[in-house]
């Protein structure tokens, strides 16, 4: 797990900036002899998943919003769809692409939202900060959307929040369970799962330099698999 929090946010850097930190991590990843890869990000995914399945030969699994399962549910429901993501995850011509297959009513609209970004990377996902700049930046006319897509792996950390400040009918959803799913087809198809019955290992890298210390561990734990998990390996 490659978190390059040192050089976070990438949503607010250009989509070269972007796809040379990205590089640098999947080489960095690639010398630990790695059968796949997800990139857990949808601004990274947007600027250089292309381009990475060019130059490896291992599957790269990238992230997209779940933009046709929103459009599918709310089109014959008179509702709008809003799309939570980075600046530059929106304006790319990947999600763009994507906006265009799915979105022939324009029901799609676009909201981006930095700042989520910044406090997720301060671990800060509840209060005040978080509650006032949801509601700073959501439109005055929130009534008419039926769904906010996440688009970007940081905001399901901001669930709760979310949910106490949009009205109650306006569905929540984002593309992990697919990318999850796609990934597990994916190592199937290839033979590349574990025959073994063990639990598997996690080894933390922040920005290339593997996680150790404890209580850094023990937040990454809590983020990642919820403060009830069972104990994971790292």
């Amino acid at each position: 797990y490659y978190a390059d929090s040192d050089n976070a946010p990438y949503g607010t850097k250009t989509k070269e900036e972007v796809k040379r930190l990205t590089f640098d991590a999947v080489k960095f990843l690639n010398e630990r002899k790695i059968n796949a890869l997800v990139i857990a990000c949808n601004t990274a995914t947007s600027a250089a998943v292309r381009d990475l399945r060019e130059v490896y030969g291992f599957p790269v699994i990238g992230m997209e919003p779940a933009v046709k399962p929103a459009v599918q549910k709310n089109s014959n429901a008179g509702k709008r769809v809003l799309v939570l993501a980075t600046a530059l995850t929106l304006k790319e011509e990947k999600f763009q692409s994507l906006v265009s297959r799915f979105d022939s009513e324009h029901i799609v609209d676009m909201l981006p939202a930095p700042k989520l970004v910044e406090l997720a990377e301060k671990y800060v996902f509840h209060g005040h900060e978080v509650s006032d700049y949801i509601r700073e930046i959501l439109p005055e006319n929130i009534g008419r959307y039926g769904t906010l897509v996440l688009g970007c792996t940081h905001f399901p950390l901001f669930m709760q929040a979310l949910e106490e400040n949009i009205p109650k009918n306006i569905d929540i959803i984002d593309g992990n369970k697919g990318t999850v799913n796609h990934l597990m087809d994916i190592l199937k198809n290839n033979n590349l799962l574990s025959p073994s019955d063990k639990k598997g290992e996690v080894t933390f890298y922040k920005s290339g330099v593997q996680v150790k210390d404890q209580i850094i561990l023990g937040k990454y734990e809590n983020i990642l698999y919820g403060s009830t998990a069972e104990k994971h390996t790292f």
